[in-house]
């Protein structure tokens, strides 16, 4: 499905108000879905998903995956407003918003998203010294994702 597609249905689901929508297009199927999480309105997040007609598949158990999670990192962790490709500059070869051991505040700028041919800064977030850098250049990121971590 058409990422500008997917774009114009997270469009008529803010608008209109409604909590779900699911659209399929003949192998293809995206469901986006919002709500409350602790008086707050989650963000919206498009889940592209196959059909298929074969049986549906039984939810993994969650009780080894929680034991293989690893570590919380300490500090504040900076994660993806949005899908896209993850960037450290601002041009190909050119000089990183931010290295490892360098203090930011929280708005600055510490990397770039291009997401549907559109270049969007993303602030730091919170004041602090870079600790980790979680994501490779030119790597695609996930809505939610971690990218940095600033302590």
């Amino acid at each position: 499905m058409d990422l500008r597609k997917v774009k114009t249905l997270i469009d008529l689901v803010q608008q209109s108000g409604i909590s779900e929508l699911e659209i399929q297009e003949g192998e293809e199927r995206v469901r986006i879905s919002r709500g409350p999480i602790a008086g707050q309105v989650q963000p919206m997040m498009a889940t592209p998903m196959m059909y298929s007609a074969a049986a549906p598949v039984a939810p993994e158990a969650s009780a080894p995956a929680a034991a293989a999670a690893p570590a919380e990192p300490q500090g504040f962790v900076l994660k993806s407003p949005m899908v896209g490709t993850f960037y450290r500059s601002s041009s190909p070869g050119g000089k990183p918003f931010v290295e490892l051991g360098q203090t930011v505040k929280a708005d600055e700028t510490v990397c770039i998203i291009e997401a549907m041919k559109l270049l969007n800064e993303i602030e730091g977030g919170a004041d602090g010294v870079i600790k980790e850098i979680l994501v490779e250049n030119g790597q695609p990121v996930e809505y939610g994702q971690p990218l940095m971590v600033i302590a």
